[in-house]
């Protein structure tokens, strides 16, 4: 007698399991901080293959009430000013940068923080199908079963903002030697600043594109609402 399980089923058991695990991974980031995120394995790996003297890894929690207002509205306002509003996907966004691409310009990034959550939580870089298939994937699982304020949280504590530094206590201690609760208005600004590249630019040393674009997040920081905005949505750092 066979007991060979019939293809459908073995698909259905294996979409289940995929689901329950996935699931019970994003339900355990909603409340335990995330020890290590998937970039931060493999930026410490690539590391150690190199052997690359001089790198050291730098990375701690900090709960969402003890980091400055300013740092919140400067990377809704650098890199997701439709955060409060979509429910993890910036379609306008996405079609305008479809739109650039074609009329031959570089392509541009169209990622919320969302997305990005998802991807430095649990993914690899790339761009093939699969992985934008799971990013896709794991931003609707975050934007389902965790609040905005979580997903913020979590992203200004994983994103990386120098070579070897993640999360915003390790840059602000690194490059103003304080505490991110004390961050002002413009360095806030600068560490939002080098986010699309945070090898290639220095919050401590910014060159002339990044002043440049220093100076835009803070006009985008007032044209959001400034730390009202925080109030409006989520009562601030409370």
């Amino acid at each position: 007698m066979s007991c060979r399980v019939p293809p459908g089923r073995l698909l259905a058991r294996v979409g289940e399991w995929f689901l329950a695990v996935t699931v019970a991974q994003v339900l355990a980031f909603l409340v335990v901080p995330p020890p290590m995120t998937a970039f931060m394995v493999q930026d410490r790996v690539g590391e150690l293959v190199r052997s690359r003297e001089g790198y050291r890894f730098r990375y701690e929690w900090v709960a969402y009430r003890n980091i400055s207002d300013h740092v919140k509205v400067a990377v809704i306002a650098a890199e997701d000013q439709k955060f409060s509003e979509h429910f993890g996907f910036d379609l306008e966004s996405v079609e305008k940068a479809i739109e650039d691409r074609e009329r031959g310009k570089r392509l541009r990034g169209a990622s919320t923080i969302s997305q990005q959550v998802a991807k430095n939580l649990f993914l690899w870089p790339g761009r093939n199908v699969v992985r934008k298939g799971l990013e896709a994937y794991y931003t609707v699982l975050i934007e389902a079963l965790w609040p905005k304020r979580r997903i913020l949280e979590v992203y200004l504590n994983t994103a990386q903002f120098g070579d070897g530094i993640f999360g915003v206590k390790a840059a602000s201690q690194e490059f103003f030697g304080k505490h991110p609760s004390e961050l002002t208005r413009h360095e806030a600004a600068l560490l939002a600043g080098v986010l699309p590249s945070p090898r290639r630019l220095h919050a401590d040393r910014p060159s002339d594109y990044l002043r440049r674009r220093t100076y835009n997040i803070l006009r985008f920081m007032d044209r959001i609402g400034g730390r009202e905005y925080l109030e409006r949505f989520w009562g601030g750092a409370v």
